[in-house]
């Protein structure tokens, strides 16, 4: 089920919106609420997954909602004016429905909604990884890879990727994620984070040279800010 709210400070709106929800199947309604304040604050305490989203009300807008909003659920802007429609994209909104609108109509934006929140769901569960398993399962170039912890030798993060360099390969895996989520899937006891951008294993590592970890021809730099926990490794393995 897609846990969803609707937000309209029109109470005829805002009914329709709810008496479309509770027809659709995959839609469970989790509230409804005139203002996005109230919203917000529902938000704070409870997972959703959906928002159907009016544009025009008073003291904070939908849009305006939208951007300050930190998990951002999935949006469905519905709304009676047409020249938001540019802006509610550039918002990665699934769909904008303009009032008054058909229930087909509707439903074919909740389809849209359902794809992308099931294809997400389906990602998070293939990359969870069992704590008594040596390996995790990426996501890469349209293919699903099992990757074993032992043959990882360290983790370059980008701006929305990390490559994930291993032994007797010649190119690294390219995986859509942010390093921080990666991390939270490696035992910390063979792995460690020593600069913002590069995580590695720590049962790799053959020779440290001025603050910088050597594989090969790459010089990994250790940063201030992980150099403490970089230094304890070292005295207990290396000296």
């Amino acid at each position: 089920m897609i846990r969803t709210i609707a937000i309209d400070d029109e109470p005829l709106a805002l009914q329709l919106v709810i008496s479309y929800i509770e027809k659709t199947p995959s839609l469970e309604l989790a509230g409804a609420f005139d203002n996005p304040i109230d919203a917000m604050e529902y938000m704070d305490k409870n997972e959703v997954d959906l928002i159907f989203l009016d544009i025009e009300m008073p003291d904070l807008n939908g849009l305006e909602f939208t951007r300050i909003l930190t998990n951002k659920p999935k949006i469905i802007f519905t709304t009676a004016y047409e020249k938001y429609a540019l802006q509610g994209f550039k918002l990665d909104a699934i769909d904008y429905l303009l009032k008054p609108f058909s229930y087909e109509e509707f439903y074919k934006a909740t389809e849209k909604a359902k794809k992308q929140i099931a294809y997400e769901r389906a990602d998070k569960k293939v990359e969870e990884v069992d704590s008594n398993h040596e390996f995790l399962f990426l996501k890469s170039e349209y293919k699903i890879r099992r990757i074993n912890f032992n043959d990882i030798i360290y983790i370059e993060g980008l701006k929305d990727y990390v490559k994930v360099f291993l032994k007797d390969e010649p190119k690294p895996i390219m995986s859509l994620s942010s390093l921080k989520a990666l991390e939270a899937k490696l035992p910390e006891e063979k792995f460690m984070r020593v600069h913002r951008s590069f995580i590695v294993n720590l049962e790799k590592i053959d020779t440290i040279e001025r603050s910088r970890i050597v594989f090969g021809k790459v010089y990994i730099p250790v940063s201030d800010q992980y150099k403490e926990n970089f230094n304890n490794f070292v005295r207990d393995n290396f000296l």
